[in-house]
């Protein structure tokens, strides 16, 4: 059921500077139009001593690592110990959490990656949320816009949920580990620990501790596991 993939079930909010754009919101694709905005706020409020203001509305941990041909266009903040690897290209609206990986040729968009987030091998990212430890295989993106250009509805079985938005890639819970090559279509919304098999088509909901072979066959993992 829908009311399954909230904030609360999905993502742990100690592990992101942003905590506070999802407070007072039930579903974390509803901080989506508030996201740049957001980031400009926060910014102001960084530490000089932690933070260097390198671009207008770009600010970079002192701890980050950012190569010298990665692009990043603001507003946008690399945390504590981030690391933005060679071709890198950060188009604005979007925080990189404490710790995580962007690398080699990953784009990223209006998005929010928690703590130790991993997107290290050629990913696209564009109007997402993922959570903390959650990793993209080599390859594997966000698809953001609906091929019809309708606004994205989130759907579980025969649940539908209006989102009020054109462009909405996927909410990723924390430690989902998704395989190379796999698209998760717009609106797709993944709870924690679940792991998505390489070369996936995804959509909809998959739910938590779960591996995802396809949409007929979702495993939920043993105990054991």
């Amino acid at each position: 059921m829908i009311k399954d993939f909230t904030i609360e079930n999905l993502m742990n909010l100690d592990e992101t500077i942003a905590k506070e754009l999802f407070e007072g919101k039930t579903y974390p694709w509803e901080v989506l139009p508030e996201i740049g905005a957001f980031v400009e706020k926060l910014g102001k409020t960084l530490s000089p001593e932690e933070y260097d203001l390198v671009d207008e509305n770009v600010w970079i941990a002192k701890s980050a690592k950012v190569e010298k041909s990665a692009k990043i266009i603001g507003p946008a903040i690399i945390g504590k110990d981030a690391e933005v690897r060679q071709c890198a290209f950060i188009r604005g609206k979007v925080i990189v959490g404490e710790g995580a990986v962007v690398g080699n040729s990953t784009e990223l968009k209006n998005a929010v990656l928690f703590n130790k987030v991993q997107v290290p091998h050629y990913n696209y990212v564009g109007d997402s949320v993922l959570g903390y430890r959650s990793h993209m295989g080599a390859g594997s993106i966000c698809s953001n816009v609906k091929s019809d250009k309708k606004l994205v509805v989130v759907k579980d079985g025969s649940e539908r949920m209006e989102t009020g938005v054109k462009k909405f890639g996927a909410m990723l819970g924390d430690f989902v580990e998704v395989g190379c090559g796999s698209v998760l279509n717009p609106g797709t919304v993944i709870g924690r620990n679940t792991n998505i098999y390489p070369l996936s088509p995804v959509r909809g909901c998959v739910p938590a501790n779960s591996i995802y072979k396809n949409r007929e066959e979702i495993v939920i993992k043993s105990s054991e596991e």
